[in-house]
């Protein structure tokens, strides 16, 4: 019966060769003398006899089966749905895919024939999103997963790959912000949103996948935080709530204690201090640290302890008419002594993004104190749901070629804004619409998002046309979902399982293996990816195609820039 290879030993009677090798451009059983990357990559056959990446290959087959099972036995259905679909305003540039088809399905009842045509794409899905909607929608299928092939023609960044997998699902029925948990009285539970069936699916499932593919157990119910309170507290929309030196809002102890005249009711000073007695691990890394322009950064000593607010041009500039009183009170509140760091900025007082720029300071000081060697952060998982995020925003530059200018979606078009600021969306008070869309963070990373959907066609037709202000041209490619919603669709809500992904909240499978298996990379736990650039050294992909190719697609070759 076959096993795995080395389970057995064998007595030769005869040796027989069955393909002979020629020299190797190098030897993966070498793990001392490992080739560069690009080498690895143009001959990945061989970098797969490496046991470590073969058994990262094999995690990943486990881990997929793991996420099978816990779902059939949840009642979901696995659906395959299209790859090719329509191009549409989703949030990131497609792959588009010529076809030689003479018929586009707007021209399909048309009687005419001509003898010349406009050329015909597809777009590669970015994701799932209308196909799944659909399935709800229809009433034929409540429970919903695929394991999912996803692309996106994203500029070339560190660690991303133009196609990549994620777990996706959606449910029927889903609850709209009435759940019993949103009464909960524990902060670190404060779930006030829909979509608490969706919760509770993912958190078995993570449960299950860390029990046995790591084997170690995690907490029955993860903590809930707000977006606000992550921006507040840490600077991020994915805090690591593994090591201290959390923000503190200055703003906050002048409004509790005093009546200070600011500059701008709309800004908030805030700052990190890291303290030589009880930081000691941060105290060298925060001293060397990089920072940008937006950040102070001061070392407390006899000389400044008393003055060092007084001197900061961040300050200044919130609050002008800042005195002695002022720097006492902060140097009292928060027990300064010569030899503490002190890290200050001011931000808007309604955080927006993804980071503040402490909360980026905060980081590099974290990253270089363990590349000092000086401080090692716990490996165990710190699960934490991020709630209430900004339903639309005007801050988000990878969608600038999209917007133009106007509003656009936080997550995406068709994430449903929370009961409570329903009527604050109809009288178009848009900045303070807050969405029932959740992020599922593991020590600063997002291995999961979703959202509860817009059920109500009359409500997916408001946001389209007078919070996103698409044109008719732009809402055609969602016409056959609001039709769908219109036809009686239930209350259904969804998730996509991985890591968070720029330019649409998308989340990949890969990110959460590479986290799995201890690696840094998510080509480390593909069979064969491609590179932060998205060309293949294996198959020497993308390349250009004959000229007599593309006249088949009536599309005309010219060099780009």
């Amino acid at each position: 019966m076959p096993g795995n290879t080395g389970a057995i030993d064998v007595h030769v009677d005869k040796v027989e060769l069955l393909n002979p090798a020629t020299e190797l451009p190098f030897y993966p059983s070498n793990t001392h003398n490992i080739p560069n990357e690009d080498l690895r990559a143009r001959y990945r056959y061989l970098d797969l006899r490496r046991t470590a990446l073969s058994n990262n290959i094999k995690k990943r087959s486990q881990v997929a089966h793991i996420v099978r099972s816990v779902l059939y036995d949840q009642d979901f259905i696995e659906v395959e749905t299209p790859v090719l679909l329509r191009s549409s305003p989703e949030g990131a540039r497609e792959f588009l895919v010529p076809t030689r088809n003479t018929t586009s399905s707007a021209a399909e009842s048309s009687a005419s024939v001509s003898t010349k045509r406009e050329p015909l794409f597809y777009a590669l899905q970015q994701s799932p999103q209308q196909p799944k909607q659909l399935l709800i929608c229809s009433g034929g299928v409540d429970k919903y997963f695929q394991i999912a092939k996803c692309f996106r023609d994203e500029d070339g960044r560190k660690d991303r790959q133009p196609e990549f997998t994620q777990i996706d699902l959606e449910m029927a029925f889903v609850s709209w912000g009435d759940s019993i948990s949103a009464q909960s009285a524990d902060s670190n539970n404060l779930w006030r949103i829909g979509g608490t069936e969706i919760r509770d699916v993912i958190e078995k499932l993570v449960q299950k996948i860390w029990r046995d593919v790591e084997g170690q157990q995690i907490p029955e119910t993860f903590n809930v935080m707000t977006y606000h309170e992550a921006m507040t507290r840490f600077g991020s929309d994915k805090p690591d709530t593994r090591f201290g030196l959390e923000i503190i809002n200055i703003t906050d102890i002048f409004n509790t204690n005093q009546d200070i005249n600011t500059s701008s009711s709309d800004l908030v000073l805030e700052c990190i201090v890291v303290r030589k007695s009880r930081d000691s691990a941060f105290i060298k890394a925060s001293r060397v640290s990089q920072t940008d322009e937006s950040v102070e950064h001061f070392t407390l000593t006899e000389a400044n302890v008393r003055s060092w607010l007084l001197e900061s041009k961040a300050a200044s500039h919130v609050y002008p008419s800042m005195g002695q009183e002022q720097q006492s009170l902060i140097n009292r509140t928060l027990k300064l002594k010569s030899g503490d760091d002190i890290w200050l900025a001011y931000r808007p007082r309604i955080p927006k993004g993804g980071s503040t720029s402490l909360g980026r300071a905060r980081l590099r000081i974290l990253d270089l104190a363990q590349s000092r060697g000086e401080y090692t952060v716990t490996k165990d998982p710190h699960f934490l749901w991020i709630t209430e995020f900004p339903l639309f925003t005007r801050d988000d530059a990878d969608k600038d070629f999209l917007a133009h200018g106007r509003w656009s979606s936080s997550h995406h078009p068709f994430t449903a804004p929370m009961s409570q600021d329903v009527d604050a969306l109809y009288r178009g008070e848009i900045d303070k619409v807050r969405g029932q869309h959740y992020d599922l963070v593991l020590n600063g990373v997002e291995i999961g998002g979703g959202s509860v959907r817009v059920h109500d066609a009359a409500m997916q037709d408001y946001i389209f046309t007078n919070v996103l202000q698409l044109s008719e041209k732009e809402k055609d490619p969602f016409n056959q979902l609001l039709h769908a919603l219109r036809c009686g669709a239930p209350p259904h809500g969804g998730i996509a399982l991985g890591t968070y992904l720029p330019c649409i909240r998308l989340f990949c499978f890969d990110r959460i293996m590479a986290m799995l298996c201890n690696t840094q990379s998510i080509r480390d736990v593909i069979a064969f990816p491609k590179t932060a650039s998205g060309t293949d050294l294996l198959f020497r992909s993308p390349a250009p195609v004959s000229d007599d190719t593309l006249h088949q697609y009536g599309v005309q070759s010219r060099l780009v820039d």
